[in-house]
């Protein structure tokens, strides 16, 4: 009995050191493998392991001009339990710093919720993006400063100050991107909009790592094995957009004292030659320290200089639209090159014509003239063709075929596609919206609807839109998706419009004589051929907008532009002018009109900061 009972309490005994030792192993193996506190304690004792961030990736325009390149940058970076006997006065002034200042930095570091990853054993970033004038009177004293040292990034420079909507900025990494990508620690800068925010894998590159010897007071001996362990950083790719630069610059001069935009578009690559909206900024202001002070200074600028009008601005396109009204309402079987209608002028009812120009009227005059009236019967013939009434349904399937047949074009949606960061999807009205605002059963009819017709009411596009929607039309029915990035890969990007080719030589005959003798002949460039339609667009809150879209040459088109000149008055008078311009600029390579251009750069347009 007493041997049975001893021979029970060994094996209890057995199981408790057997589970000891297990919690044991356990233990160390959460130490020495899970946990990398011991791991980064004993690591920094022996060793410094400094970042070296790579350079982004250059870029440049499709000529090969460089934009964007980089300059020397440093931080201050510090492994906390290594600061000791700290003069905090001096380590200020050496810096131009508050004191107050140095305390909050060093208590948002030791905060884990506002930093997440910190550990008084690695090193944290105090002070980021120091030019070599902030960082000369430190440099020569770090070593009264145990805990803190220096170490190079790289800061973006701009050879020009434009495209600040183009190429966007770099800024400290959020939390949320901290989360979703191991590539980014805290403290890293990453793309925030633009080009950069798009291709920000391809110009970041890849960090390398450099490891510094520590003897027993943690003082530098020099490299580990020589350096045979470093980690070289790897640069970023360099990037060619599809910019021309001469184009972009001179389109920003020409929308000085200005409230609008410029899109240029190669139709038969979809390559963006310029892309401006203005209220502009120097993109160099939002580098370096100075960024979030500018940043918020341009936020609450009432101008609202940050949104890309080119792309996030919607406008009634107006009279431009009708030339796809043309288009679809000849595929539909409304119309034809033959249909004549009456216009009375500024009598006209329901809608005015803004001018008489003698009646009836034919589709080609129609274009050339801008006459409403004309585009509004031609509206409702192609929707009523079937009926109405009883015969509703017949009415709505009409409308919705038409909304097809004019998103076709690129209208109503972004382009999910390309490489645009920021965009606006424009409007192109449904049945089932207007389901919702009228009757669905008989509530509404061509007439209730009757400002679709000249690209007023509910139609909304961007001006990238409308640029490109000239690209469909140059290109006789299709076009390629708008891009940035000069690749040959976009070219796969084809969109084929739901138009017969062979209803487009009168539209182009059309645009031309807007030019020859309708309302654009004074922006005619002798000798040159081009394509164009004036657009006027109601705006609520003051003056017209200024409208006018075109492309050039007639044949084989090599540009396709949108011009929009907010609160300005009528398309032939203000975004004309631009427009001829920046052809002859891209076309034959100098501005030999310099009397017209000065004129246009020292135009300033009334604006209603309100109305934004």
């Amino acid at each position: 009995m007493i041997n049975d009972t001893l021979q029970n309490r060994r094996y209890v005994i057995s199981i408790i050191m057997s589970a000891l030792i297990v919690v044991y192993i356990l233990r160390l193996f959460t130490i020495q493998v899970i946990d990398t506190k011991y791991k980064n304690g004993a690591d920094s004792n022996a060793f410094l392991k400094k970042t070296q961030f790579p350079p982004r990736g250059l870029i440049y325009d499709r000529k090969h001009t460089l934009l964007v390149y980089n300059k020397p940058a440093y931080d201050i970076a510090l492994i906390m339990r290594e600061i000791r006997g700290l003069d905090t006065t001096a380590f200020c002034k050496a810096l131009n710093i508050e004191k107050q200042f140095f305390i909050n930095r060093i208590a948002d570091l030791k905060d884990y919720k506002k930093n997440p990853g910190y550990s008084s054993y690695t090193p944290q970033l105090f002070m980021t993006q120091l030019g070599i004038e902030d960082i000369a009177t430190i440099q020569q004293s770090m070593y009264k400063f145990p805990g803190f040292y220096i170490q190079n990034r790289t800061l973006r420079e701009y050879a020009f100050p434009i495209a600040a909507h183009v190429f966007g900025s770099t800024g400290e990494v959020s939390q949320k991107k901290l989360d979703n990508d191991d590539y980014y620690k805290q403290g890293d800068f990453a793309g925030r909009d633009g080009i950069e925010y798009t291709y920000e894998e391809q110009l970041r590159g890849e960090k390398g790592v450099e490891i510094l010897l520590r003897d027993a007071k943690g003082r530098i001996k020099g490299k580990y094995e020589n350096g045979k362990e470093d980690i070289a950083p790897k640069a970023g790719e360099n990037l060619t957009l599809t910019l021309d630069a001469k184009l972009q610059i001179l389109a920003e001069k020409l929308l000085t004292g200005k409230v609008g935009s410029v899109v240029a578009i190669e139709p038969s690559t979809g390559e963006i030659l310029a892309m401006v909206s203005n209220p502009t900024y120097d993109p160099s202001i939002l580098v370096g320290r100075q960024r979030s002070k500018n940043y918020v200074q341009l936020l609450h600028d009432p101008t609202k200089p940050l949104i890309n009008r080119a792309t996030q601005a919607q406008y009634s396109p107006g009279s431009s639209f009708k030339t796809l009204e043309a288009l679809v309402l000849q595929q539909m079987g409304g119309i034809n090159e033959h249909t004549m209608f009456p216009c009375n002028g500024p009598e006209s009812y329901p809608i005015k014509c803004t001018h008489h120009h003698g009646s009836p009227v034919s589709l080609l005059s129609a274009v050339q003239e801008s006459c409403n009236p004309y585009f509004w019967n031609a509206f409702r013939v192609t929707l009523e063709k079937d009926g109405y009434g009883k015969r509703n349904i017949f009415f709505r399937n009409n409308y919705d075929e038409w909304v097809d047949r004019v998103k076709s074009f690129g209208l109503g949606e972004k382009f999910k596609d390309g490489d645009i960061y920021e965009q606006s999807r424009g409007n192109i009205p449904t049945q089932k919206y207007y389901n919702r605002v009228y009757r669905a059963d008989n509530g509404w009819r061509a007439i209730t609807i009757r400002s679709n017709a000249i690209g007023q009411g509910e139609v909304l596009a961007t001006p990238l839109q409308m640029a490109n929607l000239m690209c469909a039309i140059a290109n006789e029915g299709h076009y390629i998706t708008p891009h940035l990035n000069k690749c040959d890969s976009m070219l796969k990007k084809n969109h084929f419009c739901k138009v017969d080719k062979k209803y487009f030589p009168i539209v182009f005959e059309a645009m031309w004589r807007v030019f020859e003798n309708g309302t654009a002949r004074a922006s005619k460039i002798e000798g040159l051929d081009m394509c164009g339609k004036t657009g006027t667009a109601d705006n609520s809150h003051g003056k017209p907008h200024s409208i006018f879209v075109g492309f050039a040459p007639r044949v084989n088109p090599k540009i396709a532009i949108a011009v929009v000149v907010e609160n300005a008055g009528f398309g032939s008078e203000y975004a004309a002018p631009i427009f001829s311009l920046l052809v002859e600029q891209y076309l034959k390579g100098k501005i030999t009109r310099t009397d017209l251009q000065e004129r246009v750069i020292n135009i300033v347009t009334n604006y209603d900061v309100q109305e934004r």
